[in-house]
């Protein structure tokens, strides 16, 4: 049987440990963490132990005490954006006791009155303050571990910038503590200087005539940079139906172009991750500026094309494959390398590309589908439709009768 050797202790501003974190501390050989939590905590008989720089090295230090009593200090509950999740992607779970103390997220939400199934609860704690624009929705609210005292000032200029100048910020300082202090304003005029340990609660008002940008795929094509060749908004929302990102899932995006697949990947499905391959720079480039703009600053970009480019990956459970059909062995290569249940989509637009798409069908099955689609435009002083290139597509599960 694993003893559970590695203890987890979250603790609070006012100090309060139950009587079964002071017992485990009590017999912890070592005790990791910040010189705050050390002033929090009274006659530790174990060695104080502050987190090594890089905080990598803590691995190997641990790794050299597995099996002896070790205690950890964290604040609030360790497993919500805390030490514990890092730990547990290193330590199995039978190694790990875990003592949570309230989150930021729990203290903040009582203080404010809001429930907390309501609430959107991000880190933005060593984090671009980017990723708050995957949860900028009308009447969002949303609770936000901070880096420091700059950060409500940053996502006040970012609300203001992006047309929610008129959301109400609140910055809840030293929650439980004798320095506890609570300070609100808009995001449009907010000129307060807060302590660096903070948390912030946001209530999203978009000014009038602003745009939000949900989350159900097919974002306007406009919402990206892009150079003219992108997966369309109409196409991009078929494409997606059948990738079906759920929480966790990884996708690779095969000819990643402007990203936008990737990206609505990711924003569909808390949690979901991505990894592109394009070679060309220029499209990388808008890659990158895209998924940080729309929130998903998380998106891989590789300079790779496949096949030889997934090499290495770690196994996919959607592929899509946007550009460079015709390279040899591509299909086979993507289909191989998805689990059981993966998805994979290609769709094509050139004969040559679809050729490839009917061979693929014949051999591997799924479903095929022709999209046509026409926007209405200008003609002359008139409107008219024009059409744009149909869009073969090819769709399978793998395993799927």
């Amino acid at each position: 049987m694993t003893t559970r050797w590695l203890t987890l202790i979250g603790i609070g501003e006012d100090g309060f440990l139950p009587e079964a974190a002071r017992r485990l501390l009590a017999e912890a050989e070592v005790v990791y963490g910040s010189a705050r939590h050390f002033e929090l905590v009274d006659d530790l008989a174990g060695k104080q132990k502050a987190w090594p720089s890089p905080f990598s090295a803590v691995y190997n230090e641990l790794n050299d005490l597995r099996g002896r009593p070790v205690a950890v200090l964290a604040t609030g509950d360790p497993q919500w954006y805390g030490i514990g999740s890092t730990l547990a992607r290193k330590f199995a779970a039978e190694e790990i006791r875990v003592v949570p103390a309230p989150s930021a997220f729990q203290l903040a939400a009582a203080r404010i009155g809001w429930a907390l199934q309501d609430v959107e609860a991000i880190s933005l704690h060593g984090r671009p303050v980017e990723t708050l624009n995957g949860f900028l929705y009308p009447g969002a609210k949303i609770i936000a571990l901070t880096s420091n005292g700059e950060t409500p000032k940053t996502v006040a200029d970012s609300l203001a910038s992006l047309g929610y100048g008129r959301s109400r910020m609140t910055v809840l300082e030293h929650m439980g503590g004798e320095k506890e202090r609570i300070v609100s304003g808009s995001a449009d005029d907010w000129c307060e200087t807060v302590a660096d340990f903070n948390t912030l609660a946001l209530e999203i008002v978009a000014d009038p005539g602003t745009a939000f940008r949900p989350r159900v795929p097919g974002l306007a094509d406009d919402a990206f940079v892009h150079d003219g060749k992108m997966t369309k908004r109409e196409v991009r929302s078929i494409t997606l139906a059948h990738l079906m990102p759920y929480s966790g899932a990884l996708l690779w995006d095969i000819g990643l172009g402007c990203g936008s697949i990737a990206i609505e990947w990711m924003r569909a499905a808390r949690g979901a991750k991505a990894i592109g391959l394009e070679p060309n720079a220029d499209r990388r480039g808008m890659a990158s500026e895209n998924a940080l703009a729309l929130g998903v600053p998380g998106l891989e970009i590789r300079d790779a094309t496949a096949p030889d480019g997934l090499s290495g990956l770690p196994a996919p459970d959607a592929i899509f494959i946007g550009g460079g059909l015709t390279a040899d062995g591509i299909v086979d290569a993507c289909h191989d390398a998805l689990k059981d249940g993966g998805r994979l989509v290609a769709n094509a637009v050139t004969l040559e590309g679809e050729a490839v798409l009917l061979d693929a069908h014949r051999r591997l099955g799924g479903g095929l589908t022709r999209i046509s689609l026409e926007r209405a435009g200008a003609v002359g002083g008139l409107t008219g439709w024009r059409p744009l290139m149909p869009v073969t597509q090819w769709h399978l599960i793998k395993g799927a009768q």
